[in-house]
């Protein structure tokens, strides 16, 4: 049986060859079919350990490291400490501005600390930007889906 290496009709013959079905005296005989050396094989085209160079980057280029991308997890933890730092801040200010004040809205009237006041116009105000930023994603996620 033949195959892409070559089988036993490709394989030169004679004495002292595996394969030839002669062996020299006190040599190991080599059945016939049985698997030869490498370098006896024909076709066998892998280099030899002189043969291998390593490679080397381009010249002119300097070999950079590949900088690690960042991971959700990384971002996460990166939000949680900017939100302490704003906590933080934000409990310093609370602190600092204790002044009892009257506050009027929509004929309510109410006395509460002034850094308390300022938050809850904060909270909405951001509350406010919120809906009309869902509003919008919701108008353009529509649109898309009709395209």
């Amino acid at each position: 049986m033949t195959h892409a290496r070559g089988g036993a009709a490709d394989r030169p013959t004679g004495p002292g060859l595996p394969g030839s079905g002669h062996h020299e005296p006190g040599g190991p005989e080599v059945p016939e079919g049985a698997l030869e050396p490498a370098e006896l094989r024909a076709g066998d085209v892998r280099p030899g350990a002189e043969e291998v160079t390593p490679v080397r980057p381009a010249p002119g280029r300097p070999a950079t490291a590949k900088r690690a991308r960042p991971t959700r997890i990384s971002g996460t933890w990166v939000a949680v400490i900017a939100g302490l730092v704003v906590l933080i801040v934000l409990l310093i200010f609370i602190l600092q501005n204790l002044d009892s004040v009257t506050v009027h809205f929509f004929g309510a009237e109410g006395n509460l600390p002034l850094a308390i006041a300022m938050l809850f116009s904060a909270i909405g105000g951001a509350a406010l930007v919120a809906l009309i930023g869902g509003a919008r994603i919701l108008q353009l996620r529509k649109q898309a889906r009709r395209r």
